[in-house]
């Protein structure tokens, strides 16, 4: 378990997890395929390539998009494609509807429970016959997990795998707060709580260590937390010919950090009308004067933050409010030597120390302020992005996240 924003099993990350027998994994993931809408998708790329890189055997499941083979897993395929499909379409509309709609999306909607509904009745009985036969083709496995699937679609499925096959079941969240029950989710995805048996899982791990105390109110008997990192050989520091964008924010929606994009996009954007202000990302609602970038693809991003002076990390306020709810984008940059600007983050002290390897900004008078020096001086810029990448190799690499998460699973061997 954890105790306060810092984990117990850091002293694991020493385990030599190589000596003895290999584990063997079984894991259902929301998605493989970046093409598809889940942006926790590269974290979880990420993951899995470092539970490899400890000598894990893993046997990879998506179910959402395409079956996706790597050097770092087996993967087996989506055995509900054609309904994951219906599904994201149906995700789809309820995302726009509820964008043109905002008073109706508090609270579960008819769609949400007609959609859990034909989860249960049309998705569930198929992946319990895939992963039973997965099961019985490798009886070898230790254990099961499920990564960010939507658990009141597979009700019934963890607990009849566990105790057929006598396999731990973990259920993985990525998305805590945000995701939970009283955050209401978010407004413009489905809710996967709703309808849901919690107690079905062996134990959960969430991102986010203020969370455990609001997964063990919805009756989680064993809750670990396991932050997100980065891939340092993935977010490196990429060769460009110059750094001609001032002030980079990367990033999707102004659902729950308008106030931060206002404070530290829109206007400053506006004031200092010598600096080149950029953003990429949808629904972002006024940005000011800021140019807005083109999506090529995924590996976009590192050119893009190795081009600009700074790069803001704005976290939605559902995350920045519990303590220690991680979320990729800080690891990410960090990773690549960026001088990071940062809105206020309960936590984000544990992971970089401010002033030194981060920026945080309380205000958007403050963040013009703070935008004007750094601008004004490179080598102040420099040294913190060095000193951020020094710190992600020392604590937050995937490699790290990974001999947590096995250190949990372990635990239930």
């Amino acid at each position: 378990m954890y105790n306060g924003c810092h984990s117990n099993l850091a002293r694991a990350s020493e385990v030599k997890f190589r000596v003895g027998r290999v584990v063997k994994l079984l894991v259902v993931v929301s998605s493989l395929d970046l093409a598809q809408p889940y942006s926790a998708t590269p974290a979880w790329w990420q993951l899995l390539k470092g539970l490899y890189e400890l000598g894990v055997d893993i046997i990879a499941t998506p179910y959402q998009g395409m079956p996706v083979e790597s050097l770092w897993w087996r993967c087996e395929d989506n055995p509900a494609r054609w309904q994951g499909e219906a599904f994201r379409s149906m995700r789809g509309f309820v995302r726009r509807w509820r964008r043109a709609n905002p008073g109706e999306a508090v609270g579960e909607s008819l769609s949400d429970r007609a959609v859990r509904g034909a989860a249960r009745a049309f998705i569930a009985p198929v992946w319990r016959r895939h992963l039973e036969g997965i099961l019985k083709r490798n009886p070898d496995i230790d254990a099961l997990l499920f990564l960010t699937v939507p658990l009141n679609h597979l009700v019934g499925v963890p607990r009849y795998l566990s105790q057929k096959y006598d396999l731990p079941v973990f259920y993985f969240d990525g998305d805590v707060p945000a995701s939970l029950p009283n955050m209401q989710g978010f407004a413009s995805g489905f809710r996967i709580y709703q309808g849901a048996d919690v107690k079905e899982y062996t134990a959960f791990i969430s991102n986010s260590t203020g969370g455990e105390a609001l997964l063990r109110q919805l009756g989680v008997e064993r809750v670990h937390t396991v932050w997100y990192g980065a891939d340092p050989e993935v977010f490196s520091r990429a060769p460009v010919a110059a750094q001609d964008i001032d002030v980079l924010f990367y990033g999707h929606g102004r659902e729950y950090r308008s106030e931060w994009i206002d404070q530290m996009i829109s206007a400053p954007s506006r004031q200092l009308t010598d600096a080149r202000f950029a953003v990429r990302g949808n629904n972002l609602g006024d940005i000011g004067d800021c140019e807005a970038l083109p999506y090529l693809s995924f590996s976009k991003l590192r050119e893009y933050v190795c081009r600009s002076k700074l790069n803001l990390c704005i976290t939605r306020d559902a995350h920045a409010n519990v303590a220690c709810s991680s979320s990729s984008r800080p690891f990410e940059l960090a990773a690549m030597s960026a001088c990071v600007v940062a809105n206020p983050y309960l936590g984000l002290e544990t992971w970089f120390e401010p002033e030194k390897e981060i920026i945080i900004v309380s205000s958007g008078e403050e963040a013009i302020e703070r935008y004007r020096f750094l601008l004004g001086h490179d080598s102040a810029r420099e040294s913190i992005g060095r000193a951020a990448r020094e710190r992600v190799l020392k604590q937050h690499t995937f490699r790290h996240r990974a001999r947590e998460l096995l250190a949990i699973v372990r635990q239930y061997m």
